[in-house]
């Protein structure tokens, strides 16, 4: 346990073992704010409640992001994963606006976007002198929860584009309806220039440490550079010179210090709180929260027993599941399927040296090596040899590919050529941990911090940016930079971009190495519509769409009906 984890859940408050499932809460329904600040605890705990919210919510981005997009899916397994077909219309981009996934992302982020609210007008109320603040230090508060607002807007650009915009607990000052989607666009960009003067500086040369999950300088800015960086699509208007100047600026450590991990699992480890890469995260810890090791996040990226082969039996997320699996690569007779997206793991293997095509292991004292999890798997159960299927049926040998392969040898394939997503067994697709799983007498066990923002997404964003405005070679030194640690020395000269190495890099290639690098953290769908690729390519399964209408999500049923001022988005 990490002792600094214990005052930061202090200042979020106990509220979040319940609250956070309420859709329905009002955080300020019982106790008045002219009664709530008394000490100077009081507004700390207020500012950083709306965080564990937004720590909570996560959880609807990554379905949304992911399962709607080309390298992940939930096939059927055996009757497993079903669900009446709900994870296939994300795949299929059928879904309605009944998704209880789509109205938990609408109502995950207004809800925190109303918390974020209530703070901020409450301490325009304050002054710092009277609760022992600087006032540097109390900006700084407030522009900590402005910050967090403006994150949530950039979710519901992204997710919906048609939104309203809500910025005080008084409603009246708050659009009836929708706005267009340049105005929250011209929102957030200007909120967040202004707190990239308010917030602190980060000072250590090390993690963050006991600031993190606190917005600073350099989170702000690197906000702004996944504003521009999405610009385009977002309100049709070009900003890359934007977002590489921002992120340039982040480089150079105007916004504090930072550099890139030595491994590429360290900004997702168990003390990544002391990693330099992670500009924002939110804390979790063993008995407080930990909303990523959750089964609409990472706890079910593995074969549901998974437990018998990490050895993870007693950790408080419960069981494991198998939600999560990698588009395959295979189609049925062993050949490689010819997708120019998808084919998740083959991805990784067009560049065969790369450390995290290993199995996943961990390799003692809260340390782990490898992404993916396939193959058979010792198990510790007694009396089995290999993790088996939920019901002890038949051994896992979990292949890159969908199908039945329940009792067939290593290189066998089933003579029933049906690959989709209704055809699959517990065998099917690779399974991957991108955060790791320790076993209960590790001590880093349910201790990584979730990872907002790292610094690899500030050094690719310059990279696409400086690629679309033609500068091709700086573009690939950049990707490089990062790209070194996943491949030995020895492999350079095939493995980095030209000129640097012999590899080339192409639109696409750019677009498939934000999938490798970034490999489930919740933004495929929003990197495949920036390409332009999300409804006009097929993969795995998955046609081209008819139309470009799902490139944003419905507005919630619910939400119409309760505020008839909106307006359903085009196609819907």
């Amino acid at each position: 346990m990490k002792l600094y984890k214990f005052a930061i859940a202090l200042a979020l408050g106990a509220l979040s073992a319940t609250s956070c499932t309420n859709l329905d809460e009002n955080l300020y329904d019982q106790v008045g704010s002219e009664n709530y600040y008394n000490t100077r605890n009081d507004v700390v705990r207020a500012v950083f409640r709306p965080f564990e919210h937004g720590y909570w919510s996560i959880q609807s981005r990554h379905v949304l992001n992911e399962l709607s997009a080309d390298q992940l899916i939930t096939p059927s397994r055996d009757g497993w994963w079903d669900d009446g077909g709900l994870w296939r219309r994300y795949h299929y981009h059928t879904w309605t606006n009944e998704e209880g996934t789509i109205e938990s992302e609408w109502n995950g982020c207004y809800q925190g976007i109303m918390q974020a609210n209530y703070v901020i007008d409450d301490l325009e109320t304050l002054s710092a002198s009277q609760f022992g603040f600087s006032t540097a230090e109390f900006n700084n508060l407030k522009a900590q929860c402005r910050t967090l607002r403006a994150w949530f807007y950039i979710r519901l650009l992204d997710s919906f584009r048609n939104v309203p915009l809500a910025v005080s607990k008084d409603v009246n000052l708050n659009s009836k309806g929708q706005v267009e989607p340049v105005e929250i666009f011209n929102f957030v960009e200007s909120e967040l220039k202004e707190c990239v003067e308010l917030l602190a500086t980060k000072t250590s040369t090390g993690g963050n440490d006991l600031q993190q999950a606190q917005w600073n300088k350099a989170g702000a800015a690197a906000l702004l550079v996944r504003l521009y960086l999405n610009a385009q699509t977002w309100i049709g208007t070009d900003r890359y010179a934007d977002c590489a100047t921002w992120a340039q600026r982040i480089l150079n450590g105007e916004f504090g210090s930072y550099s890139l991990a030595d491994t590429w699992d360290a900004s997702f480890d168990w003390d990544n709180e002391k990693c330099p890469e992670v500009i924002f995260a939110f804390p979790a810890a063993q008995g407080y929260t930990f909303w990523h090791y959750q089964g609409d996040t990472y706890w079910w990226s593995t074969p549901s027993q998974f437990r018998y082969y990490i050895g993870d039996q007693k950790a408080e997320a419960g069981d494991h599941n198998c939600k999560y699996a990698c588009t395959p690569s295979y189609d049925l007779s062993g050949n490689l399927y010819n997708y120019t997206l998808g084919n998740t793991v083959q991805k990784f293997r067009n560049y065969p040296e790369d450390v995290r095509l290993k199995l996943y292991r961990n390799t003692g004292d809260s340390r782990r090596e490898g992404l993916f999890i396939f193959g058979k798997l010792p198990s510790v159960k007694e009396g089995e040899e290999f993790v088996t299927d939920p019901y002890g049926n038949y051994e896992l040998d979990i292949r890159d590919a969908v199908g039945h392969f329940a009792g067939l040898a290593e290189g066998e394939w089933p003579e029933d050529k049906t690959s989709n997503l209704q055809s699959g067994d517990h065998n099917s697709g690779y399974h991957f941990a991108k955060y790791p799983f320790y076993a209960d007498d590790e001590q880093g066990q349910l201790e990584s911090d979730y990872v907002e923002i790292r610094l690899a997404e500030v050094i690719y964003s310059l990279a696409e940016a400086k690629f679309r405005q033609g500068q091709k070679d700086e573009a690939a030194k950049l990707l490089n930079s990062v790209r070194k640690r996943n491949y030995p020395s020895s492999s350079w000269t095939t493995t980095l971009y030209a000129p640097e190495g012999n590899a080339s890099l192409t639109e696409q290639e750019l677009l498939d190495e934000w999938g490798r690098e970034f490999f489930a953290e919740s933004r495929r769908r929003t990197d495949l519509i920036r390409f332009g690729k999300f409804n006009s390519e097929a993969w795995w399964d998955k046609n081209v769409d008819a139309d470009s209408h799902t490139a944003i999500f419905p507005i919630p049923r619910k939400a119409l009906d309760t505020n008839h001022n909106l307006v359903q988005n085009p196609g819907y």
